[in-house]
C-alpha cells in the first residue's frame, strides 16, 4: 500500500462497531460482533472496492481498536499512511442493537482521538502530501459535528481546496443529536463551499427546511452539483448549469439500512472520477447502496466489473426490472438473469 498515490482522500472519523448478536434487551446481550464503521471510512472502502486508489485520513487511539481499524481498511485496499495515532485518547465505538425490528445506535465517541483533529492537523506532512495529490476529498457533516476543533479543520480544508485544486465532496449526514445545543453554522459553511453535495431528501427537510432541489440550490449557492436521494425512490442530480438527471432506485430486499448512504456516495464518486455520464454515476450509486442494503454490515462485496457494467449500460426497462437481495442480483440485463 505504501506506493499507492490516492486519487481520492476521505477525511473523518472511524469507529469500532459492536453489533449485538441477539435481539434481547441490551442489558441482557452477552456477545457482540465487531466490525469497523464510520461514514468517511465506509466511503473510502467503497471507492477502493471500485478501483479508485483511495486514502483515509484521521486520528485513532494507539489501542487495539485503532490497530484493528487500520488492519481492516488496509485489507480493503485503503491507503492509511496519513492516519495519526493518539497515545492518550481512545478510538471511538458504537453499539448497534436491534430489538423488535428496530435498530438503535449507541455512540461512545466523546473525547475520542478523531474528535481531537484540528486545523493544524492538515499541516502534518503526511496529511498535506495526500491532499496535494488528491483529485477529490470527501468528508461529511458528522466530522463537522464531533468537536469545535474538527469543525475548524473543515473550514481550513475548504480554504485549501482552491489552493490545492481538489474537488470537495460533502455528504450532509445530518445527525441532530450531535448538534444539540450547538450552532450548525460550520456545516452550512462547508456545504456552501463544496463542489459536490450529497443529501437525503428527508434529512434535508430536517436540516434545511426543504428537500426540494431548487430550493436547496438557493440555500447552498451556485457552485455544487447537488445530489438529492429520496430513500428507495429516486436520486436526482442538479448540476450548476441547471441540468437535472433522475435515476430511480433498484428494488431491494432490505436486510439492514445502515451504511447504504455511504455506499451510494462511494458509487457516485467513483463514477465521477471515472468520467462517466451523470446517469451512470447515479446508477452506480444506487447499485452500491443496494449491495449494502442486502447484507447486515455497513459495507458489502460489490458485484464484479462485468455485472456492474451490464447494469450501467442497460435499458431503463431492464434497470427498472432489476432486483437485489441476499441471494444476489436478478436482472434481464444479465446473462441468465441471476448472479
Amino acid at each position: 500500500m505504501a506506493d499507492l498515490v490516492p486519487r481520492a482522500v476521505c477525511l473523518g472519523e472511524a469507529m469500532i462497531m459492536l453489533a449485538a448478536e441477539t435481539g434481547a434487551p441490551l442489558e441482557d446481550v452477552e456477545t457482540f460482533r465487531r466490525s469497523v464503521g464510520g461514514a468517511e471510512c465506509n466511503v473510502a472502502g467503497g471507492l477502493a472496492a471500485l478501483g479508485i486508489p483511495t486514502g483515509w485520513i484521521s486520528r485513532l487511539g494507539a489501542d487495539g481498536f485503532g490497530r484493528h481499524v487500520l488492519s481492516d481498511l488496509e485489507s480493503r485496499g485503503v491507503e492509511v499512511g496519513g492516519v495519526e495515532d493518539d497515545p492518550t485518547r481512545p478510538t471511538g465505538l458504537y453499539v448497534k442493537h436491534t430489538i423488535n425490528g428496530r435498530t438503535r445506535m449507541h455512540y461512545y465517541r466523546s473525547g475520542s482521538a478523531a474528535a481531537a483533529m484540528d486545523a493544524d492537523f492538515l499541516d502534518r506532512p503526511a496529511v498535506r502530501n495526500r491532499l496535494v495529490g488528491a483529485e477529490l476529498v470527501h468528508t461529511t457533516g458528522i466530522t463537522a459535528a464531533i468537536s469545535t476543533t474538527a469543525a475548524a479543520l473543515l473550514d481550513r480544508l475548504a480554504a485549501l481546496r482552491d489552493t490545492l485544486g481538489f474537488t470537495l465532496s460533502v455528504d450532509l449526514n445530518w445527525r441532530p443529536a450531535l448538534w444539540r445545543d450547538t450552532d450548525p453554522a460550520p456545516l452550512w459553511r462547508l456545504l456552501r463551499a463544496a463542489d459536490v453535495v450529497l443529501i437525503g431528501a428527508d434529512e434535508a427537510a430536517l436540516f434545511a427546511g426543504t428537500g426540494d432541489p431548487d430550493e436547496l440550490r438557493e440555500l447552498f449557492g451556485a457552485r455544487a452539483t447537488i445530489v438529492v436521494k429520496s430513500d428507495a425512490h429516486v436520486a436526482l442530480a442538479l448540476e450548476p448549469g441547471g441540468r437535472r438527471t433522475e435515476v430511480p432506485a433498484l428494488t431491494v430486499e432490505v436486510v439492514e439500512p445502515v451504511g447504504a448512504g455511504d455506499a451510494f456516495a462511494a458509487g457516485y464518486l467513483a463514477a465521477t472520477l471515472q468520467g462517466l455520464p451523470m446517469e451512470q454515476r447515479l446508477r452506480l450509486g444506487h447499485l452500491s447502496a443496494a449491495a449494502v442494503l442486502a447484507v447486515p454490515d455497513d459495507h458489502a462485496t460489490l458485484p464484479d466489473a462485468r455485472v456492474r457494467q451490464a447494469l450501467l449500460d442497460c435499458s431503463d426497462d431492464d434497470w427498472a426490472n432489476t432486483q437485489v437481495g441476499p441471494a444476489g442480483i436478478r436482472s434481464p440485463a444479465l446473462m441468465g438473469g441471476v448472479v
